[in-house]
């Protein structure tokens, strides 16, 4: 598959969906990125099972008819001449909460929210709820439902699959031990604590065909003395490849309140080197890249194979039109309807 560009839209919740269903916010939101000149947009994290979404206003592709109203969008951002992605996820202990700007607080049933599950009866931290600890035949139901998900996302028209690993949700929970104490063969070793997300990478690429990308979100590491770290990482990343996974998008944190973190100017990036030299796989790179320069620069020395960007796109989704002109080169990609204000070298 050709991108047009190595700039990617990095999957960002909007917390306004109905029913698992995307609304026109979505068709607008994700079509002005396309529109924008990145190389592939992606969707935000997409449940696979009602109980997988952060917040009862996410995402979901758990049936067919969430599926159908995604096609429109699809083909939207392919008629831009971007690849449209979409990322699966499911959310584990840190469901059912409210939308961010309303406090993201625990919701009780009675305000539309459930019990969420993860891999232990450990809750992310006192303000939400105690997990229910998932039986190994809802693993395996769940094993499931990630490649239904899959197989629907294909339906739609995407030709991008990430699965969702990272910030402290469902997968991310069952391979860090300060989440995961289980005794059986979903605990202990990492190995074990790997099982159930290497099961979803496998029955994923089954489903999803070999000449579309198949992605993977990752914690790099926690920030936690004791916790899942770069070294994990690698490891994993190498089992991941070996189950058909071509990129890992690099991220990190997310897992616990305790995290150390002060983030700084491209601080994920050393994360995105080191998996990709050790373990011979394309990476992405994320995290408060801002600028043009910068985010050429990793290109060129080869620190990451592309960019995701998250917070700069939704301050300015044309940015990508606007660094291609600070670096220098001429796109034939500004949409027709907007020449009159396109932008080139030197302006």
């Amino acid at each position: 598959m050709t991108f047009r560009n190595r700039l990617f839209v990095a999957p960002m919740c909007q917390y306004s969906a109905d029913e698992g269903r995307p609304t026109q916010w979505h068709t607008v939101h994700l079509g002005t990125r396309a529109s924008g000149g990145a190389g592939m947009v992606m969707t935000e994290a997409t449940a696979v099972s009602p109980e997988g979404r952060i917040s009862p206003w996410d995402t979901g592709v758990w049936n067919d008819e969430q599926a159908e109203t995604f096609r429109p969008i699809a083909d939207f951002i392919r008629s831009e001449g971007a690849v449209p992605a979409m990322q699966i996820a499911h959310a584990g202990r840190k469901a059912s909460t409210a939308q961010p700007w309303t406090g993201g607080r625990l919701l009780s049933e009675s305000e539309g929210g459930w019990q969420p599950v993860g891999p232990s009866d450990l809750p992310f931290d006192e303000n939400l709820a105690v997990p229910r600890a998932l039986g190994v035949d809802e693993i395996g139901q769940l094993v499931e439902a990630w490649r239904s998900a899959a197989e629907r996302a294909l339906t739609a028209g995407f030709d991008v699959l990430e699965l969702h690993f990272a910030h402290g949700y469902l997968m991310h929970e069952f391979l860090s031990p300060i989440s995961n104490n289980r005794e059986d063969d979903y605990g202990g070793t990492p190995e074990n604590r790997a099982r159930f997300p290497l099961q979803v990478a496998r029955a994923v690429r089954e489903v999803w065909p070999d000449h579309l990308p198949l992605f993977v979100r990752i914690s790099a590491t926690e920030y936690v003395e004791g916790g899942w770290d770069l070294e994990d990482s690698i490891r994993l990343c190498g089992w991941l490849k070996d189950a058909g996974v071509d990129l890992i998008d690099t991220s990190s944190g997310g897992n616990s309140p305790a995290q150390t973190l002060t983030p700084f100017t491209g601080y994920q990036v050393p994360f995105a080197e080191a998996i990709r030299e050790q373990v011979h796989i394309a990476t992405g790179a994320v995290g408060m890249i801002t600028e043009p320069r910068q985010a050429e620069e990793i290109l060129q020395n080869e620190q990451a194979d592309v960019i995701f960007m998250g917070r700069e796109l939704l301050r300015n989704p044309y940015w990508p039109l606007h660094a291609a002109a600070e670096l220098g080169d001429t796109l034939d990609y500004w949409p027709e309807q907007y020449q009159r204000a396109a932008v080139y070298p030197g302006d």
